[in-house]
């Protein structure tokens, strides 16, 4: 299999390997523009050659849009090999290279967002066990920050406070999300106004700077959903899904 490094250079005419095959897709200009803000800060998209989903993206962690604490470390936005490209050691590849990049640029280690059972949307504990990571540390909604350090001495990373206990005072649904899932920038509107046209409480924040991201109150900000202040899930939602999820 061929890699290739998405740049600036060669952004605009890459495929970003998501389950969207049109470029000019409103999710994939809400991507690319995203994307295109962070190559500055160091963030790294290498896909494969051939078009499908098999990716990884990854960026240093203290410009990583989550509330975590982890001087020193790589963080990785997403590591996504589905489809036909699953079982061919694709995963073990990107990874691979993630691994080389990191040592490379003098990182401690790599960190990635998990859970003790496989969600949706967040890497399969089981293959990161299997190559070496461990908990570093886990929030009160189950969610994990796996880690997988260089050297002995490196400290583990570690959630911040606001997102270790997942709580907000606002009633209803409320929904924090960011342009870094391209999914987003089609569904989140399909929420809003099946939300309106069924009269249920709902309000989408959309975390657009890195700041507001790293002090969230959700350790997964790409898409986090809360009912009466409590977290619900972090997996996109369509009208349907989310008509079923709350009863109606």
């Amino acid at each position: 299999m061929d890699y290739i490094r998405v740049t600036k250079d060669n952004l605009e005419k890459e495929h970003i390997c998501c389950a969207i095959s049109n470029n000019k897709d409103v999710q994939v200009s809400s991507k690319k523009a995203w994307l295109a803000d962070r190559f500055d800060e160091g963030l790294v998209f290498l896909k494969s050659a051939e078009r499908g989903k098999c990716f990884i993206e990854y960026i240093p962690a203290e410009y990583a849009w989550i509330p975590i604490e982890a001087d020193g470390y790589m963080y990785i936005d997403c590591l996504w090999v589905s489809g036909s490209f699953k079982g061919h050691g694709y995963s073990t590849d990107l990874l691979t290279a993630c691994i080389e990049d990191s040592k490379g640029k003098g990182k401690k280690g790599l960190c990635i967002l998990c859970a003790a059972k496989k969600k949706p949307f967040l890497a399969d504990p089981k293959f990161l066990k299997y190559k070496g990571f461990t908990v570093a540390d886990e929030a009160d909604n189950g969610i994990q920050l796996w880690h997988l350090p260089f050297e002995e001495k490196a400290g583990a990373p570690r959630f911040k406070e606001c997102a270790k206990h997942p709580h907000i005072e606002e009633k209803g649904y409320v929904l924090y999300y960011t342009s870094q899932c391209p999914f987003n920038a089609k569904y989140v509107p399909v929420l809003e106004q099946t939300a309106k046209e069924n009269d249920i409480p709902f309000h989408a924040i959309h975390i657009e700077n890195r700041e507001d991201a790293q002090n969230a109150p959700t350790p997964v900000t790409s898409y986090a959903l809360f009912h009466d202040g409590e977290y619900v899930t972090n997996e996109q939602m369509n009208e349907k899904r989310f008509l079923k999820l709350i009863g109606h």
